[in-house]
């Protein structure tokens, strides 16, 4: 059996770190010669410069992109005895932060074009809620693979009924709706940095952002055992502090991210042409958006006999998400859908597929993918 002459991994770490080599291990000899290491200078300043890139007044850092999720609905005094309504087309994180706080999770389905909430079902539940759930006191639309949600319309109508929006940017740094970057629409955006993010650490690590400095005030003490004060808890809180040296990496890889972005949409470019005309369906893109493609998502019904073609010519692909999460078995059977019971969502999750795509892929790596992808067209 010949062996493919290119091997194109569907995401590699060890690139990203080589490719800004100097410039991390410069960081994290900084931290190490500091000797402080949890909610420093290189914290602060992080914070500072993500709120500056993000157009925010204020940016916390987190251990995580979950925490940073849950330290949102806290600060917004979102938890038993209310309703969050998102998606069942995410990373199940999305679903676990709603459960983290008390409150109940609202799934909807997805518009099937962008896999991104659909407005309707949302505008419809806040109409006329499901019986039998607590009132719904906060959204959380995910902006899915780099995509931005359509949220004008539903911003619109939370409003209107007095709900919070918190926008699921985890997989969105960057990405922009009608010029405006996303996580600068709703009260406040949660964003991962977990190592395959478009801008990640290496390690686990998140952050927020909002213009509402009291909300950020809150939260900076609710992510340290309520402390505003050292060793004095003015309010009950939680240990999820961004450490120094994710910190560090983070402010080296930032000033980097928008040219990562370019390079993802130049390489997106380049499948959309190789599938135009084909059986296999590209990414749709609304006019009206700046896609950053954390994920290249393709949808065919012969999904499995499609990947196996990609792997026997060395090109590798994932699939996010195998499983939406009402059908996963923490949460089969007791997590309530809204009218539309999910079923978009659910074909989505038989179809979709996800493509080689981070700043680093060679040319001929590119040119690779799109000489298999051209064949599957014809």
């Amino acid at each position: 059996m010949d062996v493919p002459s290119i091997t194109v991994p569907q995401a590699d770490l060890g690139a990203a770190y080589r490719a800004q080599q100097p410039a991390i291990d410069a960081a994290v000899g900084r931290v190490l010669a500091s000797g402080w290491y949890i909610l420093g200078g290189e914290c602060a300043a992080f914070e500072r410069e993500y709120a500056a890139w993000n157009r925010q007044k204020r940016a916390v850092g987190c251990a995580n992109g979950t925490d940073a999720l849950m330290l949102i609905l806290r600060g917004l005094g979102i938890g038993p005895g209310m309703t969050v309504a998102t998606v069942s087309h995410t990373a199940v994180a999305t679903v676990a932060a709603i459960e983290m706080v008390g409150a109940t999770p609202l799934l909807l389905d997805i518009d099937p074009d962008t896999y991104t909430m659909d407005p309707d079902e949302l505008l419809a539940v806040l109409d006329d809620p499901p019986p039998g759930l607590p009132p719904i006191r906060a959204v959380i639309p995910v902006h899915l693979y780099g995509h931005p949600c359509d949220l004008l319309p539903m911003l619109a109508a939370c409003r209107a009924a007095g709900v919070a929006v918190i926008e699921d940017c985890a997989q969105a740094h960057g990405a922009r709706l009608d010029g405006t970057m996303v996580g600068c629409f709703g009260d406040a955006a949660a964003y991962s940095l977990y190592p395959t993010k478009n801008l990640g650490a290496l390690g686990d690590a998140g952050v927020l952002t909002t213009d509402d400095e009291a909300l950020a005030d809150r939260i900076a003490a609710i992510r340290q055992y309520g402390w505003k004060r050292r060793y004095l808890s003015d309010s009950v809180g939680v240990n999820s502090r961004l450490d120094e040296m994710q910190a560090a990496i983070l402010r080296a890889r930032l000033p980097l991210l928008d040219a990562g972005n370019a390079r993802r949409r130049e390489i997106a470019a380049a499948y959309d042409a190789a599938l135009a005309g084909g059986p296999i369906a590209a990414p749709v893109r609304r006019p009206n958006v700046e896609h950053v493609y954390h994920q290249y998502v393709v949808r065919s019904a012969a999904r499995e006999e499609l990947a196996v073609r990609l792997r026997a010519q060395g090109i590798a692909t994932a699939i996010h998400y195998p499983a939406a999460v009402h059908q996963q078995e923490a949460y089969l059977g007791r997590v309530p859908l809204g009218p539309a019971a999910c079923a978009e969502t659910e074909l989505a999750t038989r179809e979709v597929l996800s493509l080689p795509i981070f700043p680093e892929l060679t040319d001929a790596q590119v040119e690779a993918v799109c000489a298999a992808l051209r064949a599957e067209a014809r």
